[in-house]
């Protein structure tokens, strides 16, 4: 694999782990990610919840929590940490400051278009923005209104497709089109991107993910013009990984077909492993008393089933009587708990391997 560039960060094997919220990606999967030579990711969403110790009100406690997840980073690697911030999440403001001033390597941020993210640096911040989009034309607009009110481009650019875990910034009916396919998606982002790059001399690598589980995945998809992979699902199955241990056997008893599309409270649909939370939504049984923390924008507590933050939070502790887990589309593959060390070593054969076949 060749090394990825993202500004004057160097990437020695160019696999950025997803951001996973709530509380499945910390500093614990980041910092050994990004001790394989990967870029390891923080998801700031939820913090608040899982600092609520220190404070009861959400929007200190999350900012408490990202400053405390980036330092514990920190001390566990001396490799390339980012932080993974939702356009939706109604802290957005607070993460990419707090994010900015503590000086993380990278934000990565989608959910929503970041079309203000550059506003947010200072003279003397390091912190690279890359935004996540799902279409050529979010592509170009970021670019073209960076680049406008800021003078700024991306670093780089994640495109997300339908096959990925969570929240996924497509329509129901165009999830399985292959017309909306990452395969299609890349080649289209590659072109529109290199217009900028050709106009104001600068590299902006195209990053692919969503549905990308193994080395020939990888593969094929830089044979598409990616310059790097980000990859989520595969390290929710790590000794390293932030959740609980039964939030990972989740992954590993799910079959091919548990897998599927929910609608989810805060107006996208979602991919998830169903269980008997989602039957009982599905069946009306679920409703939520009271919105306490409005951490998302477009969550309409008046019309949702349940409260997706707690049924998240729920799930990554292995409450699953009262949540569920999100999911990409491979899910179904994991079949036991390794190290990050032992993926990126298997991720690392599997692409050699088909390099020599080709």
């Amino acid at each position: 694999m060749k090394t990825l560039s993202i500004g004057d960060l160097t990437i020695s094997v160019p696999i950025i782990q997803g951001g996973m919220g709530v509380g499945v990606s910390l500093s614990g999967l980041a910092s050994a990610v990004a001790n394989e030579g990967g870029v390891g990711v923080i998801s700031s969403a939820g913090l608040g919840l899982l600092y609520r110790d220190f404070s009861t009100n959400f929007l200190d406690a999350s900012i408490y929590g990202l400053k405390e997840e980036i330092r514990l980073a920190r001390e566990k690697s001396k490799g390339v940490i980012g932080v993974n911030i939702m356009v939706a999440m109604s802290n957005f403001v607070d993460m990419v400051k707090t994010s900015i001033a503590e000086k993380a390597d990278i934000i990565f941020s989608g959910a929503g278009l970041p079309l203000e993210l550059p506003s947010f640096l200072k003279k003397d911040s390091t912190t690279k923005l890359v935004p996540i989009v799902s279409s050529a034309r979010a592509a170009k607009l970021i670019c073209e209104k960076w680049h406008t009110h800021y003078g700024y481009l991306p670093d780089a650019i994640v495109v997300e497709g339908p096959k990925a875990g969570g929240h996924l910034g497509f329509k129901t009916d165009q999830i399985d089109d292959i017309n909306f396919s990452l395969e299609k998606l890349i080649p289209e982002v590659v072109e529109e991107v290199s217009n900028f790059e050709q106009k104001y001399h600068q590299q902006i690598p195209v990053i692919a993910a969503g549905g990308i589980y193994t080395g020939d995945d990888i593969f094929e998809i830089m044979k598409l013009g990616a310059s790097g992979v980000q990859m989520g699902t595969i390290f929710v199955t790590t000794n390293e990984c932030d959740a609980s241990e039964d939030f990972k056997q989740t992954y590993i008893d799910a079959k091919k077909e548990d897998i599927g599309i929910i609608k989810s409270p805060v107006g996208m649909p979602g991919r998830a492993i169903f269980n008997e939370f989602l039957e009982k939504v599905r069946q009306g049984k679920k409703h939520p008393i009271k919105c306490p923390f409005k951490c998302i924008k477009t969550c309409d507590i008046s019309s949702s089933p349940y409260c997706i933050i707690n049924a998240l939070i729920n799930a990554v502790k292995g409450n699953f009587n009262n949540g569920y887990a999100f999911a990409g589309s491979n899910a179904f593959k994991a079949t036991s708990i390794t190290s990050v060390k032992e993926t990126f070593g298997k991720l690392i054969s599997e692409f050699r391997e088909r390099t020599e076949k080709e």
